[in-house]
């Protein structure tokens, strides 16, 4: 997986390509992990097209084997784009991403200008 490394507002952000092949499992998570962290980002903004179906499908586990890699690596991740086609059809996911962006490990935000101002909130 290609991308680069911003800075939003002081932080260093590994902004994922939109093309390429989607996140399917933790492995190919790790994958991104590695590329972050050589660059030596803080954040990882993933296209939301990037994440396979099985990722929005909590019942699969997908979304809890990447998040906690990420996590274990002590990167945090943005998914950046429209998710309501997903969160439209389960309210399980629905609560999971509004509790995601309550927090500081996993935000879901339209784009990465959000993701910028998420940023700057929080530094400010």
């Amino acid at each position: 997986m290609s991308g680069t490394l911003q800075s939003l507002h002081g932080t260093p952000v590994f902004v994922c390509a939109d093309d390429g092949e989607p996140l399917r499992t933790a492995r190919d998570a790790l994958d991104v992990i590695g590329e972050a962290g050589y660059l030596g980002a803080d954040w990882v903004a993933l296209p939301a097209a990037r994440l396979a179906d099985d990722f929005f499908q909590l019942r699969t586990g997908v979304a809890g084997e990447i998040v906690q890699k990420f996590a274990n690596y002590r990167l945090r991740l943005a998914v950046l784009g429209d998710v309501s086609r997903h969160t439209a059809a389960s309210t399980a996911l629905r609560d999971f991403v509004r509790e995601c962006d309550r927090g500081n490990q996993l935000w879901f935000l339209p784009d990465l200008a959000a993701l910028g101002g998420r940023l700057a909130a929080a530094a400010g």
